[in-house]
């Protein structure tokens, strides 16, 4: 059935290929209630089983939305999420699974439906499940807003309460994030409560109004944002240190290899040797000479080590560069915590081999029962991360070397550049 889908008959007409389309879609919406019925069935087999082991019940399931994201090749905070909808789908909404079932709903369509009835009670959740999903007829030609709005005036019609306190709660969830974004920019977005959300868009549309420099209106709203929050204009450089690692054959225009930018990625060569110019032509600038190692053929930074249990200032340092995300596969969230593979208490050691950078989550996620971390270095520098989860799935993780000899700190006012020409290890 499967590869009677995906294989494309070139012979076949548009009507025909437009139809594979959709026998396609409906086969993903079946595949996601696949998902969820067995993940609902390994959270139940996980539990019973902890139960049966004497395991305390604000302790079972631990690291197991962790194990599902791995299975899915997806982060953790969005294993959590799955686990979630998987739990509520098959225990509290058999109306909603049945549409997605039946292809009358995508996953996330099936998902928003979920998340806007997260505040009724198990009672109220299966009325507005019965109401919006029994007969899947009445979804037809609904998208995410429509199927949004639907759920949330069921939810209020049925508990104008509780959907009221969940706002209210929602305010202190207020935060802001940074994500890489393409062409070496990023996306810093600000989730706000409503009121202050709009004003602070209304409050920068109007400057874009009454500009006439030239400027398109994106970027006057751009630069009002960076000039109100940091109070300095938008050309003007901040002092926030920003960390660059970059070859000294890229730095000298020898070599294109990417420089790195620690918590963004990599950048192009060009764009690194712009960001040094800028800093070292700044009069108000210091500059700083920090030696490093690299290994002698792969040009990696070569590891460090301590006797001490926390992981010293430096070790770290090292740790964050190399890593420059929670190591976890396919955990993007930024390095929370140095944490040691082998714990201290069994013998690791305390070093750049045994350290990794992880976010809390995942740190947490580890310690429950049956979770193995190893790790090794390899004759080229580069490190290595093996993943065991309780079920004996095996997930493997490389941190890729650094670009190595040359190590610049970048900030704008207050510059602290140090260029290391490294020596090769002994």
């Amino acid at each position: 059935m499967f590869e009677s889908l995906v294989v494309v008959d070139p012979d076949a007409d548009e009507s025909a290929l437009v139809e594979r389309i959709a026998a396609l879609e409906w086969l993903k919406s079946a595949a996601a209630a696949g998902q969820a019925r067995v993940t609902a069935a390994l959270d139940e087999s996980r539990r019973a089983a902890e139960a049966a082991a004497g395991v305390p019940a604000s302790k079972r399931g631990r690291g197991l939305a962790s194990e599902v994201a791995l299975a899915r090749r997806d982060s953790p905070s969005c294993g959590g999420r799955h686990l979630g909808f998987a739990r509520a789908l098959v225990h509290e909404m058999p109306h909603t699974l049945a549409a997605l079932e039946a292809g009358a709903l995508s996953e996330w369509r099936a998902t928003l439906i979920v998340r806007e009835s997260g505040c009724l009670d198990v009672e109220d959740r299966r009325t507005l499940d019965a109401e919006l999903c029994a007969d899947v007829s009445g979804l037809e030609g609904l998208g995410d807003g429509r199927i949004t709005a639907a759920a949330k005036a069921i939810a209020y019609r049925l508990d104008p309460q509780a959907v009221v306190d969940r706002a209210v709660r929602a305010e202190s969830e207020r935060t802001v994030t940074i994500r890489p974004a393409p062409d070496t920019m990023t996306y810093v977005t600000a989730l706000l409560p409503m009121p202050q959300g709009v004003s602070v868009y209304a409050a920068l549309r109007r400057e874009a109004d009454t500009c006439f420099d030239g400027r398109g209106r994106g970027q006057v709203m751009a630069d009002t944002l960076i000039e109100r929050v940091t109070g300095r204009p938008a050309e003007v450089p901040v002092p926030i240190a920003v960390d660059l690692v970059i070859a000294d054959e890229s730095l000298l225009a020898s070599s294109t290899s990417p420089a790195r930018i620690a918590g963004y990625g990599p950048v192009p060569a060009a764009i690194g040797r712009r960001l040094v110019a800028a800093a070292v032509t700044d009069m108000r600038s210091r500059a700083t000479l920090r030696r490093l190692y690299k290994h002698p053929r792969s040009g990696a930074l070569v590891a460090m080590e301590s006797r001490a249990r926390l992981f010293p200032k430096g070790l770290a340092r090292f740790i964050d560069l190399r890593d420059d995300t929670c190591r976890t596969p396919y955990c993007d969230a930024p390095i929370r915590h140095h944490d040691h593979a082998t714990a201290h208490g069994r013998g690791g050691g305390t070093s750049g081999v045994n350290g990794l950078g992880a976010c809390e989550a995942c740190n947490y996620a580890k310690e429950a029962p049956g979770w193995k971390v190893t790790t090794t270095q390899d004759e080229t520098g580069c490190h290595h991360a093996e993943f065991t989860t309780p079920t004996g799935a095996h997930h493997h993780c490389t941190a890729p070397p650094l670009p190595g000899p040359v190590r610049i700190g970048l900030s704008a006012i207050e510059v602290d550049i140090g260029i290391a020409i490294a020596k090769h290890a002994a």
